[in-house]
């Protein structure tokens, strides 16, 4: 038999069908991997094709066989993904703001990819990217990869940092001068992605906005704030800063009713005392960043929670609420 130009990728070309064509509900048969190395311009003997099924197991893929009518049916079992965790995947992806639509799209389809094209129709129907809100900033996708970088590099980072402003354009801090950090961690919270560097001008650690940095590039020197997050808590910090809002961190005394358990641990963790207070109540002691997100969280349980102490939190959510009320006077 004569021998074609593309008779060495005939191994290759089988496993692309195998893992593009076939799942457990889609077996495919001799013949028709024959008929689709025949419009590759392969030519192939059945004795053949069986002879790379067994080389395919050999090479680690899950060749798996099934009866199909009165042929043997081929398709992969085991994945490097399967179904559901690609499923899972998927929903991470199209419910995070923090990729733009276009990017969310991109990469669902090559999630797809990693599925048969029978397993990505199901992956498909559970995409509805379009209308939801989602970040503008489309080089966060790779700021990310350069904030990685950097870290890997152990170098510091400058970037310029901006706001919106209500004609939706960019208004930039620090009249665009360029800020520089030392990043140590890139920390998912409140579904924006944040970056947690050590400021070299402050000399302490803060948090930015990924997707609100533009122009990030390394520099050629050593990151500074090793001390300081020898002993960071990545955890604590979030929990202390709501919705990531900067504030004075400070220890508050909390007051909730007994059925608001649920919501301070999912807060706080589970390492959090509950103290009993009374019968129907109990008090918690936490480290929080108190600012105008807090007392938004906390007043969200209404008359069900309160701060006991210091007396100046207190006093400022007291007042923060009267500014709120005089609004609609």
């Amino acid at each position: 038999m004569a021998r074609t130009a593309n008779q060495k990728l005939k191994l290759l070309y089988l496993c692309r069908y195998l893992l593009r064509r076939s799942d457990e509900e889609h077996p495919v048969t001799v013949a028709q991997m024959i008929d689709y190395l025949a419009r590759q311009d392969i030519a192939a003997e059945r004795k053949s094709v069986y002879d790379d099924m067994e080389a395919l197991r050999l090479f680690g893929l899950d060749v798996q066989t099934v009866r199909v009518g009165s042929a043997t049916g081929y398709f992969i079992g085991e994945r490097e993904f399967q179904l559901p965790e690609l499923k899972l995947l998927v929903d991470s992806v199209q419910s995070s703001r923090f990729i733009t639509e276009k990017k969310s799209l991109e990469l669902i389809c090559k999630l797809e990819g990693l599925a048969s094209e029978h397993q990505a129709r199901e992956l498909n129907r559970q995409v509805y990217v379009r209308g939801r809100i989602k970040t503008m900033n489309e080089s966060i996708y790779y700021n990310v990869d350069e904030i990685h970088a950097a870290i890997d590099s152990d170098r510091s980072v400058t970037f310029r940092y901006f706001a919106w402003s209500v004609d939706k354009k960019r208004v930039w801090r620090r009249d665009g001068a360029r800020y520089e950090v030392s990043p140590w961690a890139l920390m998912w919270d409140n579904e924006n992605y944040y970056l947690v560097a050590y400021d070299h001008a402050a000399g302490a650690i803060k948090h930015y906005r990924v997707d609100k940095m533009a122009s990030i590039a390394q520099t050629d020197r050593s990151r500074q704030g090793a001390g300081a997050f020898a002993k960071f808590d990545m955890a604590a910090y979030s929990n202390t800063h709501f919705g990531m809002f900067s504030g004075d961190v400070q220890p508050v005394r909390l007051a909730f009713e007994n059925e608001l358990a649920g919501p301070v641990i999912d807060q706080f963790g589970q390492d959090v005392s509950l103290v009993p207070l009374d019968q129907g109540h109990f008090s918690v002691t936490v480290n929080v960043a108190v600012n105008v997100q807090f007392f938004g969280w906390l007043s969200g349980f209404g008359t069900r929670a309160r701060i006991l102490a210091p007396a100046a939190a207190a006093e400022e959510m007291r007042r923060h609420l009267l500014t709120l009320a005089e609004l609609y006077d």
